[in-house]
């Protein structure tokens, strides 16, 4: 199954608490919580490009799977990550006590952020 596309959010779940608990500042938080993001995922064989524009922020990732890679946080922070791929539709990665699971399912894209017992949600759809 093919991650390559474009996808609009359409719901998010625990934004305030979970961005507060990221240590990002109140007024990010507020100008974010209501723009819709798109991502925007290039998936090559084993190679992903990532880029998530919400409003005038854009973040960039780029990975292999399996393979080591710096990866930039909602913070800007950048962190080593190892990305890895169960089954053909579900990317997992663990980032300086963040857990991030991306589950494809159609043209449905499910990304869900754990830290400690803190989860945020988001849904996207393919557009």
């Amino acid at each position: 199954m093919s991650f390559t596309g474009k996808y609009e959010l359409q719901s998010q779940e625990n934004f305030e608490p979970f961005m507060k608990a990221l240590g990002l500042p109140d007024d990010q938080i507020q100008k974010g919580k209501d723009i819709k993001s798109i991502s925007e995922i290039v998936q090559d064989g084993n190679k992903f490009k990532i880029t998530v524009t919400t409003g005038s922020k854009v973040l960039h990732n780029e990975f292999t799977i399996g393979e080591e890679c710096d990866m930039e946080m909602l913070t800007g922070e950048k962190v080593k990550a190892v990305v890895q791929m169960e089954g053909n539709n579900r990317l997992v990665a663990n980032l300086k006590g963040l857990k991030s699971v991306t589950e494809l399912n159609g043209d449905i894209i499910t990304n869900t952020l754990t830290m400690g017992d803190l989860t945020y949600k988001r849904v996207s759809k393919r557009i």
